[in-house]
Parts: C-alpha cells; sequence; structure tokens
C-alpha cells in the first residue's frame, strides 16, 4: 500500500520549476478580498483542443500532488493533459467551507466561496484557455465536504468528484445518497477514507459506501477505496493516483489483459471494439481523443488473429486519417488487398506506402519483402 501511495511523490519536489505552473492573484468581489490561485497549463497546450479542466481546493496541500500526478498519467497516455487551479487555503479552510448548522449547506462565508468558484473562477478561466465539457473538482476534510455541493445545482457545475476523506455537514450522506440517485447526467464519484483517521469520520464515509454502493444508475460512475494505516491527511497521497486511474480508466490505451480478455473473445468485429472505446470516452469526456498507435496496433494484430480482414480494411481507412503521411494506412490497405485474393493492386498500394514515412515496425525493408513475395 505504501507502494502505491507514495509511488509519485518523487515527482513533486521539480513541479514547481516548470514554467507552466505559477500562482496568480485573484481579485474576488464574492470573497472581497484577493486570493491566490495556483495555475497549471500543459507544455503542449493548444488553443486548437480543449482541456479538461480540474479544480483544486486546498490547493496549498494538494496543488502539487495533483499536478505530479496528472503529468504522469497524461505522459504515458493514461489520461489527458489538463489544466488545473488550485484555490490556497492555508488557514481559510473552515471559513471558506462554513455551513449552517441545520440545513448543512453553505452560510456566510462559505456561500460566498461557493459563488467565487462558480461566478468568478471558472468564468475567468474559461475566458482565456479552450477548455472542455469534463470539469472535475477535488476536496479533502473540511473542502471534501464542501465540493459535495455542487452536485445539488440543477445543472451540477462539475463531472467528477474525488472526495477525500471527507468531514461531513449534518444530514449530508442522506442527501448525497438521494442526490445521486436521481443524478440524469454522467458523473464520475470518488470517495475515500483513512482507516486511522478519526473514527466517528471514518464510520460516517463507510456508512456512506454502504448506501451509494447500492445505487442502480447508469449514469453514476461510483468508486470508493479505504486505506489501511493511513491518516486522515496521508488519505491524499493515497487517493488522487488511485482516483484518476480510476476516472480515467477508458481513457487508458488498449492493455494486453484487454486485448486477450475482451476483443480476442468478442464475436464482434475487432474494428468495432475501437469505435466503441472511442465513441465511450468521447460520451464521457466531452472531447475527441486522437486513436494512439498502441491502440491501432491493437486492432491490427486483432484483425489478423481472428482473420477479420473487413475490420482490417476499416483500420486502413482510419490510419489514413489519424496517422496521415505514414506508411500504415497504405500498409494496412495492401494487407488486406493480399489475404483477400489480388495481389496486383496490393502491389500497387504497397508501392505507395514505400514513398511513405515509416512508423512503428512499418518501414522499407519489409514492404519490399512484401512486394518480392507476391511477384516472385
Amino acid at each position: 500500500m505504501k507502494s502505491l501511495c507514495y509511488i509519485l511523490l518523487g515527482f513533486l519536489t521539480v513541479t514547481t520549476m516548470y514554467p507552466q505552473t505559477r500562482s496568480v492573484p485573484f481579485d474576488s468581489e464574492h470573497l472581497e478580498e484577493t486570493r491566490n490561485i495556483q495555475l497549471y497549463v500543459p507544455e503542449n497546450y493548444s488553443e486548437d483542443h480543449p482541456h479538461p479542466l480540474i479544480l483544486v481546493l486546498d490547493a496549498d496541500r494538494l496543488f502539487d500532488l495533483v499536478v505530479a500526478n496528472t503529468k504522469f498519467y497524461a505522459a504515458n497516455g493514461q489520461m489527458p493533459e489538463s489544466i488545473i487551479v488550485g484555490i490556497d487555503q492555508k488557514g481559510k479552510a473552515s471559513q471558506d467551507c462554513s455551513y449552517d448548522a441545520q440545513s448543512g449547506f453553505p452560510a456566510g462565508k462559505g456561500a460566498g466561496f461557493f459563488e467565487f468558484i462558480g461566478m468568478e473562477l471558472l468564468p475567468s478561466i474559461s475566458e482565456k484557455y479552450n477548455l472542455a465539457n469534463f470539469k472535475m473538482i477535488i476536496g479533502h476534510l473540511f473542502t471534501g465536504n464542501f465540493i459535495n455541493y455542487y452536485l445539488f445545482k440543477d445543472d451540477p457545475l462539475f463531472d467528477a468528484y474525488i472526495d477525500i476523506h471527507p468531514d461531513f455537514a449534518p444530514n449530508i450522506e442522506k442527501l448525497l445518497q438521494k442526490r445521486l440517485s436521481g443524478i440524469n447526467s454522467v458523473k464520475f464519484y470518488y470517495l475515500a477514507a483513512g482507516e486511522d483517521g478519526d473514527k466517528k469520520q471514518v464510520e460516517r464515509i463507510q456508512d456512506l459506501n454502504t448506501s451509494l454502493k447500492t445505487i442502480n444508475n447508469d449514469k453514476l460512475f461510483y468508486f470508493f477505496d479505504s486505506f489501511e494505516n493511513t491518516d486522515d491527511f496521508s488519505a491524499a497521497s493515497c487517493a488522487i493516483p488511485k482516483a484518476l486511474n480510476q476516472i480515467f480508466s477508458i481513457y487508458r490505451p488498449i492493455t494486453p489483459n484487454e486485448y486477450k480478455n475482451n476483443i480476442l473473445t468478442s464475436e464482434a468485429p475487432v474494428f468495432e471494439y475501437l469505435e466503441k472505446k472511442y465513441q465511450r470516452a468521447e460520451e464521457l469526456f466531452g472531447f475527441h481523443k486522437q486513436v494512439s498507435l498502441n491502440d491501432m496496433m491493437a486492432i491490427y494484430a486483432g484483425c489478423l488473429k481472428k482473420e477479420d480482414y473487413s475490420s482490417l480494411e476499416q483500420l486502413s481507412k482510419l490510419a489514413k486519417k489519424e496517422f496521415p503521411g505514414t506508411m500504415m494506412g497504405y500498409f494496412f490497405e495492401a494487407e488486406y488487398l493480399e489475404k483477400t485474393g489480388d495481389p496486383k493492386k496490393a502491389t500497387r498500394t504497397y508501392k505507395k506506402a514505400f514513398g511513405m514515412e515509416e512508423i512503428d515496425f512499418i518501414h522499407k525493408d519489409l514492404i519490399m519483402e512484401r512486394i518480392e513475395a507476391l511477384n516472385y
């Protein structure tokens, strides 16, 4: 468990060295004060492509941890590059997250902080950056309770909620269970507890998990972790990588296990698996993901293994679109023609591929071997 919790902590010391991470002052009318905002923009950020937004509360403690994990996962194709915004709350979290003792909902400074996020901070970020429809919020302890309030809006502001060892307001568990049961748009909800934390808090979190895991709602993607030998503070280092890994599971490249147990065993056409995987990711996250080289090669291998040459033809068309200028599209097309008994067209198509850029295992020597095998 310790290796899981601290696997990415080594990255934290270098996070602030990168110029795409900076602190900016934000003058708030709702709070009547200037707050320090931490901002991470991916190095490869482009206005041409929308990026998910991750809002981090308690940023003075959690921001670097979130940035380190997202950079690690994004660099390995496990999640999309994201814009991360953090609100520093050192010494102010309990005030920012204050609530009415009877209703359990934001009151006083807490109500102002709620409006500051929704009416000032997020619109300002949206004006400056090309944001995807997918927005995530992360909270811990007091702020872990606070992030739930956005779920009770008619149109919830966020699509994913990472709730780490929350210190709940009165009655919030019952209200959450009812709200998540009836949610009618896709939402991800991750809940975590550190088992060595305050016993009453741990019991409330585990009781909430007991009720949430019974919800039957295909719009809700619910995840829960209870970490042994971990207190309420160190739970954050365990929860953040686990939460990101689970929420973005469908975004990940096709794994060997997925290839073996899903693609090869399915009776559906191989190409259909790829189509559905990417369609589902776009539906869930609200933006188009470019097909990865890993996934192209996995589907190619599946086409050959299952002798699904119709899927190979479809894959060749997709390769020309997703990897233009490379040999891949024409190589796949030529192999399709070869496998379906048209050596003349296959030869011509291999020759087209020969003049293009090499990619992965597809190179000039291989193409010459294919041409010679067909004609000599």
